[in-house]
């Protein structure tokens, strides 16, 4: 199994390898990709060591499975390329998640809806991924009406050069931007760049990826996505309103028993997801469950996740195993 990683020297990438070393990815030889600027540069996989190579030397080479993460650009100009030449192609970034005839899937609510016909697969965006694994259980069992979410996402979902801006000014140094205004002891309700709607990208994604990936276009979702100065993962506020009545306790055992949830649940002794303890963890951390005060049939949780892992790297790597399994049918 020939395993390129397009991206390779980025957060993701950096997190895609090591997620595929961890779960024992069946990797026969490493592929790493990056730009041109970064070609010659060594990466580790086990006890081997690989040599980053550009992209359009890639395309020479046999490849079984390609996991993009450089980027919606790269990934139109490329991913459709390396299927034509029978390469599987899991893409990271926005740039075909609402097509029509690609799947986004997130492995524990659809994964049932790949075949061995689908050589390009979206891997959804990391604050959809962490809200739907959270909601998925629930939509199923009381049917969503309405969802009203506001993120606290962590610097690394915008890369190195957003992580860097936060360490340098928290260390007193100047440094190239990644955002607009200062990062460190602040926060920014801008995420991506706004529409004329007067909303961003990133709370377009959380609209209609959840749409698609639930397969409910009625569901009424608003969103507004804040930058906050965390490393450890994004957590996010979440009001659900249901068509059906619900008790508590079956809200949690629903959560508590649905793959790759946690439940933190227990305030009165100051137990509640934290980006903190979710960070370099695969679950999707849920909490502070209530009845909302003025409607019966809502619900509020909080919910965290690692946005570099189940946000991006372990699901892209977990669409690889499904992709694996349904080769070998």
């Amino acid at each position: 199994m020939k395993v390129a990683v397009v991206g390779a020297t980025g957060l993701v990438g950096e997190k895609m390898i090591q997620v595929l070393q961890e779960r024992n990815f069946p990797v026969t030889e490493l592929i790493p990709i990056a730009s041109i600027k970064s070609s010659g540069k060594k990466v580790r996989f086990g006890t081997d060591t690989y040599q980053v190579i550009d992209i359009e030397t890639a395309l020479k080479l046999k490849i079984d499975i390609a996991l993009f993460s450089a980027g919606a650009s790269v990934s139109r100009q490329y991913a459709k390329r390396f299927v034509e030449r029978g390469v599987y192609v899991i893409d990271n970034s926005s740039a075909w998640r609402m097509e029509p005839d690609v799947k986004l899937i997130v492995p524990e609510i659809n994964g049932f809806l790949l075949t061995k016909d689908d050589f390009l697969i979206a891997n959804p965006n990391c604050s959809t991924i962490q809200m739907v694994m959270a909601l998925a259980p629930l939509h199923k069992a009381f049917k969503i009406k309405k969802i009203i979410v506001s993120t606290y996402q962590s610097v690394t979902g915008a890369g190195y050069k957003a992580l860097n801006q936060l360490v340098y000014e928290r260390a007193g140094f100047e440094t190239d931007k990644k955002f607009p205004h200062q990062i460190d002891l602040n926060v920014l309700p801008h995420c991506d760049v706004f529409f004329d709607n007067g909303y961003t990208k990133e709370e377009m994604k959380l609209v209609n990826e959840t749409h698609k990936i639930l397969g409910d276009y009625t569901i009424q979702i608003t969103s507004t996505a804040v930058r906050v100065p965390v490393v450890g993962g994004h957590s996010e506020s979440v009001y659900v309103e249901f068509h059906k009545d619900f008790d508590l306790e079956t809200v949690k055992k629903l959560l508590k028993d649905f793959p790759g949830i946690k439940l933190i649940d227990d305030p009165e002794n100051n137990l509640y997801p934290m980006p903190i303890l979710a960070k370099d963890k695969d679950e999707v951390f849920v909490g502070r469950i209530r009845r909302d005060l003025f409607n019966e049939k809502a619900l509020n949780l909080w919910v965290v996740a690692d946005n570099l892992r189940k946000g991006a790297a372990t699901n892209a790597v977990q669409i690889a195993e499904l992709v694996l399994n349904i080769k070998n049918k």
